[in-house]
């Protein structure tokens, strides 16, 4: 819903919105774009008179607001019917569909057509870390939607995806679901074997090689069916044509080869050559392998794909590290169906295998408060160290009989093999959590909602937290580094910038560090304690965050320029100097690098990045 209203809002019209109390990312996009929100729902947020009130899937026909647009006359729409007739006219609709994946899918395909020069219309049911935002309107021909199999509104029980007009689509996977909406599996299936049908014969659909029950839905389409699936490194190819595309995953060679996953892609069994990412995980290679088949029917140039898989950092709360406080990461994810949960952990405990995965876990979703899933939850956990059970999120929702238990799931998961507690509030979860990490651990918060403010919790109890910094935070970062002499960051798009919040009362940003990638090269600059901070230690950590995070990234090199910090580099990070010319010339010519050199004696530094030493 609120990324409909940025696109209405950019299309030019004037909207407005009530809603529960919000939390990020969400409600700092909605503020960035200047589209004021009601908090609660009353007759009186539609005062102003609208022409038609998009009515959430979550209101009920006896909604104090649905009344009040009835009783004044006022139109009644449904969010993914607005879309449709407002936004989709004239453009070619991908859609990516699937019990899993959906999201990352969705912001792949997303970021592909964009990175190739494509321009595309896109609307994720996350934030795309890379794109900044969960929609936008371009002028290319292309609108890249998530198809969501849930249920459209009071008034219209089908499928959000029915009204989406596919022209080539991606099924990632069925499995039961939402079990609020459905009774059955067979209920499921039919939602998605209704979707498939609405491509046209001249469309395509891509389906899943290796999901039985994606593969038996895509039989009802008419048109054009290409599998893709994902194999081992010594798994022979399938005969050209059987399988449209194949991604071989291999045992990386790149410095930082624990942190990335490298694998060619074949189609239609020719090789494009191989590919490299930071994600973790075979769904998530199954998820790019999916989105490249779908670019490279739109067109794209398969080197084009290559760098920008390369440089693809993922969806906010999806494996998302969120931040690292006295060497302990947390990373947040939506995960909340029992596969979801299994497939993230399992990547999680791949990309760290020694060190702690401490899990904390909200029962938030419709789905996951409800006993239907107990057995699958209990073996979702075997990955963990330890699981942090929070209490059942509105339990009044759930009729006591079909109610899960916190308390006997986390005994369940105990008798697995795996220490699981659960806990009656979360202040007391976030104790136990932060108390028992250490180190090179790591902390995985799963929900589908705020849970109570939890990693904001973890990470300023933890204290000294390297953040990413977000769009929102960025004139603060400016702000401090013109402050300290330093120009504003510039060329965001491939520049992520990490910061230091003050603590102990004090939010504001007391030191930060950006790094800009170049492919295999990264330029770190920016460095900046504020003067009243210094002495702390906290450029170092900054230092080795920013390093950590380039080796996370695939980078070879990491240059830098500096004035008067050239042994700080050289001796804690192993920086050397090297003549200016030997910077390559696209690192040379980029905006941040040129207001970096601002005296004759600058010095100028590289760190060749080996080992596995990634964030």
């Amino acid at each position: 819903m609120g990324a409909l209203a940025g696109l209405l809002k950019q299309r030019g019209h004037d909207v407005r919105g009530s809603d529960n109390p919000l939390y990020p990312p969400m409600s700092t996009q909605l503020a960035s774009a200047g589209i004021p929100v009601f908090v609660g729902h009353r007759a009186e947020n539609l005062d102003w008179q609208p022409d038609c009130v998009v009515v959430g899937n979550v209101c009920s026909k006896d909604h104090v607001e649905v009344l009040a647009a009835q009783e004044r006359g006022l139109a009644l729409e449904s969010f993914p019917g607005l879309l449709r007739s407002a936004l989709l006219e004239g453009k070619r609709s991908l859609v990516v569909a699937g019990t899993h994946g959906k999201t990352t899918t969705t912001a792949l395909l997303s970021w592909l057509l964009r990175s190739a020069g494509r321009d595309p219309s896109y609307l994720v049911g996350g934030v795309p870390l890379n794109l900044g935002r969960s929609a936008q309107l371009g002028d290319g021909p292309a609108f890249v939607i998530e198809g969501d199999e849930y249920d459209t509104a009071f008034f219209d029980k089908e499928s959000k995806f029915l009204h989406y007009r596919p022209q080539r689509a991606i099924l990632t996977s069925v499995e039961f679901d939402h079990a609020d909406i459905f009774e059955d599996f067979d209920a499921v299936e039919r939602a998605f074997k209704k979707f498939v049908a609405l491509i046209p014969e001249d469309g395509e659909l891509l389906v899943h090689a290796a999901d039985p029950r994606a593969r038996a839905v895509a039989k009802a389409a008419r048109c054009a069916v290409l599998e893709y699936r994902v194999i081992s490194e010594f798994a022979p190819l399938m005969p050209s044509g059987s399988v449209a595309y194949e991604a071989r995953i291999h045992k990386s060679k790149e410095p930082g080869a624990a942190r990335r996953t490298v694998f060619e892609v074949f189609e239609h069994g020719q090789s494009l050559g191989m590919f490299s990412t930071q994600l973790v995980g075979e769904y998530n290679v199954c998820n790019i392998l999916a989105a490249i088949a779908v670019a490279r029917l739109e067109g794209c140039d398969a080197d084009a794909l290559r760098r920008a898989i390369r440089r693809f950092r993922g969806v906010r709360r999806r494996q998302e590290l969120v931040g690292v406080a006295q060497g302990v990461r947390v990373i947040t994810d939506f995960a909340h169906h029992p596969t979801a949960v299994r497939l993230t952990l399992t990547a999680l405990r791949k990309r760290y295998p020694q060190a702690g995965l401490h899990v904390c876990f909200e029962p938030r979703s419709a789905s996951s408060r409800r006993r239907v899933f107990f057995e699958e939850y209990a073996r979702s956990f075997d990955a963990a160290t330890r699981v942090h059970i929070g209490p059942l999120y509105r339990p009044d929702k759930i009729a006591e009989e079909q109610r899960l238990d916190p308390g006997q799931l986390a005994r369940a998961i105990t008798d697995r093999g795996v220490a699981a507690t659960a806990y009656p509030t979360v202040e007391a979860l976030s104790k136990a959590a932060r108390g028992q990490a250490a180190s090179g651990d790591t902390v995985v918060v799963l929900s589908c909602g705020s849970f109570d403010g939890l990693v904001d919790r973890l990470l300023r109890a933890l204290g000294d937290a390297v953040l990413f910094a977000t769009d929102d935070e960025m004139a603060e970062v400016d702000a401090l580094c013109r402050r300290c002499g330093l120009a504003a960051v510039e060329d965001r798009e491939c520049t992520d910038t990490l910061i230091i919040r003050g603590g102990e009362g004090d939010e504001s940003i007391v030191g930060c560090v950006s790094l800009q990638t170049f492919e295999d090269d990264s330029l770190l600059f920016s460095l900046v304690v504020a003067p009243e901070r210094r002495g702390e230690g906290l450029g170092w950590v900054l230092a080795g965050s920013v390093v950590r995070w380039a080796r996370t990234l695939g980078a070879e090199r990491v240059f830098l320029l500096t004035e008067e910090a050239a042994d700080f580099f050289a001796n804690h990070l192993g920086f050397r100097p090297i003549p200016m010319a030997s910077v390559p010339a696209t690192v040379r010519v980029s905006t941040n690098f040129r207001r970096a050199l601002t005296r004759e004696d600058t010095t100028s530094m590289v760190l060749e990045l080996g080992g596995s030493d990634g964030v």
